[in-house]
């Protein structure tokens, strides 16, 4: 019997997992949230040489810059970031801002991987993986053998979450209102619309989810109403209040089987996974202290990190994408020679998806569609 969350059929058409689960047991919110999160990376990496997976944005760069701050505090070895470089993605550079995060630490160990078809979804390692472990949720699980098998025996932090965490929950426009950046147009708006209850509110996310699902043409109609319905009802549920908030990110199903996974991908290797921008100290205290929440991202950035990092990097507005990284030739090739087989017809419209993989690069989204085709051409058993 596999550990692993196996995806059902609707969630492999959708690449999703909608629903809430069980928020856990809490834990201790102390007044300042840096000292929490701080906490939260010494838990971590207790008696282990620790890593961070560093891209050069936001997150990652402040969980380093965490990091760093304690082991300094703690007389220990720094952390090591470890960092993918993709030649020929201009999309995914962020070398400008990663040199300048490394060099304001101060740090004299880094790790550059460059990376070219190793992290393709249906690449040697992700075939080998899809062989062993089946279908997992996300897809990119299956790339993350190599990077762990040479972290073996480390503390290994990543800066996940940081896009909910300082996003747009829904406390912000009324933030904003408050505080006079929304008098007319959308932000009021957006702020009105936030007090809705309930049941107004999953009719509005119904349609805007339905308008968004448009776009997953491969689903059938059917498919794509099941999942607008799914997303609205996830999204009507969030709480009005930041604190309330914060902990209801913790809730989200995708994101509970994600780290789930992830770490048991991490285990195998003897690698001690973390996510210290979702532990649930750092959330709480976040929330205590900043109850109403944060205007914009870069206010939140600043008010946590702002000691730790330079002002242009809480500030900046640029994001890296990295989907191209994930679709390389082996992808593709498959995608070219698929003979329409392995996916379930009743949640997926055949032709449109073989015209989504004829385009150049296959949607992201269908990529447990494309592991789930794999699997089922190369006739290997599917771990249950």
């Amino acid at each position: 019997m596999t550990p692993y969350y196996r995806p059902t059929a609707f969630e492999t058409a959708a690449c999703w997992l909608p629903g809430l689960v069980d928020a856990g047991a809490p834990s201790h919110a102390v007044s300042d949230p840096l000292d929490a999160i701080k906490r939260a990376v010494r838990r971590a990496t207790a008696g282990r040489p620790v890593a961070v997976t560093f891209s050069g944005g936001r997150d990652s760069s402040a969980v380093l810059a965490v990091a760093t701050a304690v082991a300094r505090e703690d007389g220990v070895p720094d952390p090591v970031p470890v960092t993918f470089r993709y030649p020929g993605l201009a999309e995914a550079d962020e070398s400008a801002w990663q040199e300048s995060v490394v060099a304001h630490l101060g740090l004299a160990t880094w790790w550059r991987i460059t990376v070219d078809d190793e992290n393709d979804l249906l690449g040697a390692g992700a075939r080998d993986s899809l062989r062993r472990r089946g279908l997992l949720f996300p897809a990119t699980m299956h790339v993350k053998d190599a990077m762990l098998r040479e972290l073996r025996g480390r503390a290994v932090l990543t800066g996940e979450g940081g896009d909910e965490v300082f996003g747009d929950r829904r406390s912000r426009a009324l933030l904003q209102v408050a505080r006079g950046r929304g008098r007319t147009g959308t932000p009021r708006r957006a702020a009105l619309a936030s007090l809705l209850p309930r049941p107004v509110r999953r009719r509005r996310e119904r349609a805007g989810s339905a308008r968004s699902t448009q776009a997953l043409a491969w689903l059938t109609d059917e498919a794509r109403a099941r999942l607008a319905d799914a997303v609205a009802r996830d999204g009507a549920s969030e709480p009005l209040g930041y604190a309330r908030g914060l902990l209801w990110l913790r809730r989200r199903r995708a994101s509970r089987v994600f780290l789930d996974t992830y770490g048991l991908v991490a285990a195998e290797h003897d690698v001690a996974l973390a996510h210290p921008l979702l532990d649930d100290g750092f959330l709480r205290s976040l929330g205590a202290r900043y109850p109403g929440g944060f205007a914009d991202r870069t206010a939140g950035m600043r008010a946590v990190f702002g000691s730790l990092l330079p002002g242009a990097v809480c500030a900046r507005s640029s994001k890296a994408s990295f989907n191209r990284a994930y679709l390389g030739s082996a992808t593709r090739d498959f995608a070219a020679r698929w003979d329409g087989t392995g996916v379930d017809p009743e949640l997926v419209d055949v032709d449109r998806l073989r015209t989504a993989w004829l385009s150049g690069y296959p949607p992201g989204p269908t990529s447990l569609l494309l592991q789930q085709a794999w699997l089922a051409s190369a006739g290997a058993e599917v771990v249950r």
